[in-house]
């Protein structure tokens, strides 16, 4: 199935998002002396200045950036990208400070009409200010380092998680990471599972489904190992429903948090292992299927823009969402037709992350969960929620992410629903921050409108595999 072009859907993209620039240089005579900035020495080509040169100045990126609205002292997306790549041609020029305060919603990418790579510009240019400008010894630095290598602490904690989460969730612990670190004391810690999602895969005996035909490498990300497992569980269930035999291949960090953090060499390492282990399960006859959007559009528009490495390219093309494969893939709405769920999913204020927006896929949950009985989910508009992964949990970002996120908040209240659903971890601890609504994933609900445990209850019910070829082993 990897090998099968991406079929055209109604609001599902035909293509992956764009990866560069539009256009190139007019043939001014000072092209041969143009040097490109190259932020990785070992890159054969870093050269953003036709993206930039695609820049006609219209200003469109800058009025669809949420930080820009809400923060009078952020320039805005076209300076961060364009504006800086010309000034760069000035040798005695350096990156400008305001880089840091972009969130990496990356809306300006899907907002630009000339496909400018804005948020590769962005990512560069964080990378070239972290590496050259912030000391590393500065409270900063180590408070960024710290976020965006959240894989590597996360197991520390989960070894004793009962005792992680009374600690985190003490009122002094807040309010020292806050003194110390510059980590907002204003929100909750995220409890950690008492088992993780692999340690559960384990103890499972893994897939429960064997099929050669329908075989699915699942990319599950840090937070749904380690904090939210259910989501995890419900992909697993819901994909054997449908006769898929799950993979899960060995995987770091989708290098998101040290995109937005500057830490690029951080997610150089951590890219180089997911490309080579989920090239591995391609090779198997697999599909990679993430559950989070920030981690398909890591791996699917990032990747390919800032990494050179074999089969970047090829994890990048055959990387879908979890919703969006099962819709172009399966009859999903077929298979919900006359299914049905608990009170608790009765009525749903739903957010689309920017993530999702920005590989075209904000329309597609309304349209699932209408296909089930008795859920009525309420779009709240096309706001940002505004915490943008780490950039809410900063002390200084704060009061601007909450800005950000008061008209999702408004639109959510005005709903007449008490719980919330999305597909963005980050975005869920803003809604719940923001509202006091329970957030759940939007597999959650897939799991339950399908009858939980696909093992339990016939793999492959929903799919049009031959008899034979998929084989439900003992259930859980």
């Amino acid at each position: 199935m990897s090998d099968a072009q991406r079929p055209i859907d109604d609001g599902v993209p035909s293509e992956q998002p764009s990866t560069g620039g539009a256009g190139g240089g007019d043939g001014d005579d000072d092209n041969d002396e143009f040097e490109p900035v190259q932020v990785f020495p070992e890159a054969e080509e870093m050269d953003l200045r036709p993206g930039a040169d695609s820049c006609y100045k219209c200003s469109t990126c800058d009025t669809n950036c949420p930080v820009a609205e809400v923060d009078d002292e952020f320039p805005g997306p076209k300076f961060q990208g364009p504006e800086q790549w010309r000034l760069k041609r000035q040798d005695d020029h350096d990156i400008d400070e305001s880089v840091m305060k972009c969130s990496n919603c990356m809306r300006c990418d899907s907002a630009c009409p000339s496909s400018v790579p804005l948020s590769q510009m962005h990512n560069t240019a964080r990378a070239e200010y972290v590496e050259e400008n912030m000391s590393k010894l500065s409270r900063e630095y180590l408070r960024n380092r710290m976020l965006a290598n959240y894989r590597r602490l996360a197991p520390l904690a989960s070894m004793f998680p009962r005792t992680a989460n009374v600690v985190m969730g003490l009122s002094v612990t807040k309010w020292l990471g806050e003194k110390t670190l510059g980590i907002t004391s204003e929100r909750e810690f995220p409890e950690f599972a008492t088992e993780t999602f692999r340690e559960w895969w384990t103890d499972r005996g893994g897939a429960k489904v064997e099929n050669e035909d329908k075989r699915i490498a699942y990319f599950h990300g840090c937070y749904s190992n380690y904090n939210t497992p259910e989501v995890a569980k419900a992909l697993v269930h819901v994909y054997e429903h449908f006769g898929y035999e799950v993979m899960v291949p060995e995987q770091s960090c989708s290098g998101t948090p040290m995109f937005a953090n500057g830490m690029l060499e951080d997610a150089r390492r951590a890219a180089e292992t997911n490309v080579r282990e989920l090239a591995a399960a391609i090779e198997d006859g697999a599909d990679v299927i993430a559950s989070c959007s920030s981690c398909s559009m890591s791996i699917r528009q990032e990747y390919p823009e800032l990494f050179d490495f074999e089969d970047t390219e090829t994890v990048a093309a055959n990387t879908w969402d979890a919703v969006e494969y099962l819709r172009v893939h399966e009859d999903l709405t077929g298979a919900l037709e006359n299914t049905a769920v608990g009170d608790e999913f009765d009525d749903m204020a739903y957010h689309a992350p920017c993530h999702s927006r920005n590989q075209g896929l904000d329309g597609q949950t309304i349209e699932v969960m209408d296909a089930i009985d008795g859920i009525d989910a309420h779009d709240v508009g096309d706001s940002c929620s505004g915490i943008s992964g780490t950039y809410g949990w900063k002390e200084e970002n704060y009061e601007t992410s909450m800005k950000i996120g008061e008209e999702m908040f408004e639109h959510m209240d005005e709903a007449e629903a008490e719980t919330g659903l999305t597909e963005c971890p980050t975005c869920s601890m803003q809604m719940e921050h923001g509202t006091g609504y329970e957030i759940k994933h939007t597999l959650e609900v897939l799991e339950a409108a399908l009858g939980g445990d696909g093992a339990e209850n016939g793999a492959g019910s929903g799919s049009d595999t031959d008899a034979g070829t998929t084989t439900a082993t003992e259930s859980i």
